[in-house]
């Protein structure tokens, strides 16, 4: 498949807006981190060892469509451009480490863009498989049998008292990474995430902006991922992670609806705001765009707002970024030319989003 097709307006099959708990929580990662033996780990690695690794793990995965009911296309990460590079990244299908690696590193990503296998990022491997929603046993399913697959045609660098060996030691052991990314505006607006981060950091848990580590919430959307990957089973990381997921979720409920029983006028004032800027603005920066969105996502999961799609707010995260903006756009962009074509997109879909009235239906 054409690189393009990953490259265009498509959504991934992670904005649907679907899966439990889909209204504050947008998509479930996976991530196991994995090193063939024989080799050196990428921080040390030759440019031929880095080809052989990328060949080994390519083939091994492509002939293997038919027993994973799924179509991988290998995309040659020194074949993109800067800007293709940046727009997969904005896409979560690859990471920045992958994107400014110099060595030979590819990309193997299903049709659907739910599964992405790294090849020569940080480690060797990195599956990696992104569904909507809390899909956390889910998603893993698939990431594991990913891995079983490529573990029986590779031999994985592994250690009987370590477990799996990776290049960095907080990695080590399971190699598991999971993370749910969470809408949790409430919560913010009663400033109540600081209490909650500090409190998730004790149970082993950390919390990240949207794009990961180093990252900020943008948009009030936070990613809550496990710490430790050592000495824990995956059963006890999931589920660790589906209980603590479990009760941010009941935090947030109950803060919005503390927002609607003491403050409804306020924030109904504010959501249409909102709702008025992303419909008629014609300069939009990205953090106005993202409080913008927030707050509208908000208004139609309490059932404020109605008539509007919220998938297509979901794209809209991913859409109004630099990269994607210029790849939309056809041509490089500077700032303020790409604060007005973010106005622009958001304009044309947020008007795909809504719902056409019926005669004599009445605005409310």
């Amino acid at each position: 498949m054409s690189i393009e097709r990953f490259l265009d307006n498509s959504p991934s099959s992670w904005m649907a807006g679907i899966g439990e708990h889909s209204d504050i929580v947008m998509s479930t990662r996976i991530r196991l981190a994995r090193n063939l033996n024989g080799y050196r780990f990428p921080l040390a690695f030759t440019e031929d060892e880095a080809h052989k690794i990328d060949q080994s793990v390519s083939a091994t995965l492509l002939d293997a469509n038919e027993d994973l009911h799924k179509h991988f296309s290998s995309i040659q990460i020194k074949d993109l451009s800067e800007l293709s590079r940046q727009v997969l990244v904005e896409k979560h299908l690859i990471s920045p480490k992958l994107a400014n690696s110099p060595m030979t590193g590819s990309v193997l990503l299903s049709d659907d863009e739910s599964v992405s296998v790294m090849v020569n990022e940080e480690d060797h491997i990195r599956i990696q498989c992104l569904f909507p929603g809390l899909q956390i046993q889910e998603a893993y399913t698939q990431a594991d049998a990913i891995d079983g697959l490529l573990e029986k045609e590779l031999p994985y660098a592994f250690d009987e008292q370590f477990g799996y060996l990776t290049s960095c030691p907080t990695n080590t052991g399971t190699g598991l990474r999971a993370s749910v990314m969470m809408h949790l505006p409430a919560l913010t607006m009663t400033k109540q995430m600081n209490r909650i981060v500090t409190i998730i950091s004790r149970l082993g848990m950390v919390v990240r902006g949207i794009y990961g580590e180093g990252s900020e919430a943008l948009g009030n959307v936070y990613q809550v991922s496990n710490q430790t990957t050592l000495g824990k089973p995956e059963e006890d990381i999931l589920a660790d992670l589906q209980s603590i997921t479990e009760q941010i979720i009941q935090k947030e409920r109950e803060a919005r609806n503390a927002l609607l029983k003491h403050s409804s006028n306020t924030l109904e004032d504010r959501l249409y705001r909102s709702l008025g800027t992303l419909s008629y603005a014609r300069i939009m920066t990205t953090d106005e765009a993202a409080t913008c969105l927030s707050d509208v996502r908000l208004g139609i999961d309490i059932g404020l707002i109605k008539d509007v799609d919220v998938t297509i707010l979901n794209e809209c995260m991913v859409f109004m970024q630099p990269g994607f903006l210029q790849q939309y756009a056809g041509t490089t962009l500077n700032a303020s030319e790409r604060d007005m074509f973010r106005a622009k997109l958001l304009r044309e879909r947020l008007q795909m989003g809504v719902t056409p009235k019926t005669k004599g239906e009445e605005l409310t």
